[in-house]
């Protein structure tokens, strides 16, 4: 189990050595256009505030049906909970 923990542990750190060789290696400056305004910014914070737009709408996009999903399970567990017009089976 140790070693699945230490493997775990070590992909992580190459990934993260991955990303950050990728970043320093994207520094150059791009030039973004949109609705009439321009912006000149480093290439690896625009693609990470595309990329952390990209993840937010997705959690947006989600969100209904996670509370949809709270909501069916609340009424659920209160349909369970036992209530005084219920009939119990007798006991033995």
């Amino acid at each position: 189990m140790k070693f699945i923990t230490h493997l775990s542990w070590l992909l992580r750190a190459l990934l993260f050595l991955a990303i950050l060789a990728f970043s320093l290696m994207n520094t150059d400056p791009v030039t973004l256009r949109f609705l009439g305004q321009t912006w000149e910014t480093p290439m690896i914070v625009a693609l990470l505030l595309f990329f952390a737009s990209g993840a937010a709408l997705g959690v947006l996009a989600c969100l209904s049906r996670l509370t949809r999903q709270r909501r069916e399970i609340l009424k659920l567990k209160r349909e369970q909970r036992p209530s005084g017009d219920r009939v119990l089976p007798p006991q033995a």
